[in-house]
């Protein structure tokens, strides 16, 4: 009876410090409150865009935001390029940016590029937000192998999700309901 009572006691003990050092390590809370999603910090890139504004994802800290890349001669990705125009004018909780990496993996130059999309016809683009990731840059921090491809970034700056193709805008939608 002795010894069910010390063992008994000495695993309230344990237990009780296995609990105050969980509920005393800030940083160890901290950390899960920052992030609410699995994966890796996304890359964070500092682009221009068409006009040559600088755009960067810490600007968006504590938003959603579907990235796509995507290359002019992507047959794929000049059929999917009115989908993801009418996703980017929808508001889902989400933002949409789509990069494009003149330079890089046979994309034209930064220039002729961006003579070819403002020649584009205005409802293929009216919503679109087009960075420019030279030379692709940051298309290998996100590590983009064809395209199109996609990156699910959650509010708290975790690359959730990647995907390779063409993401319909109903499964992107679908995406980021799981996501946080």
């Amino acid at each position: 009876m002795m010894k069910k009572v010390k063992w008994l006691l000495v695993s309230v003990i344990v237990l009780s410090l296995f609990v105050l050092a969980a509920c005393g390590d800030k940083n160890a809370t901290k950390a899960a409150q920052s992030s609410l999603n699995s994966g890796q910090p996304a890359p964070m890139f500092e682009l221009k865009d068409l006009n040559g504004n600088q755009v960067n994802l810490a600007s968006y800290a504590g938003e959603k935001v579907y990235v796509k890349y995507w290359a002019s001669w992507c047959s794929i990705c000049l059929a999917g390029l009115d989908e993801v125009n009418e996703l980017a004018g929808q508001d889902n909780g989400f933002k949409v940016i789509t990069i494009v990496s003149p330079n890089y993996k046979g994309e034209q130059s930064t220039k002729a590029f961006t003579e070819w999309f403002n020649g584009l016809q205005k409802e293929q683009k009216s919503n679109l937000t087009v960075l420019l990731d030279e030379d692709g840059k940051w298309a290998q921090k996100f590590g983009v192998r064809g395209y199109p491809s996609s990156y699910y970034i959650g509010s708290d700056g975790i690359l959730a999700k990647s995907a390779p193709g063409h993401n319909f805008n109903d499964a992107i939608i679908d995406n980021f309901k799981k996501i946080s």
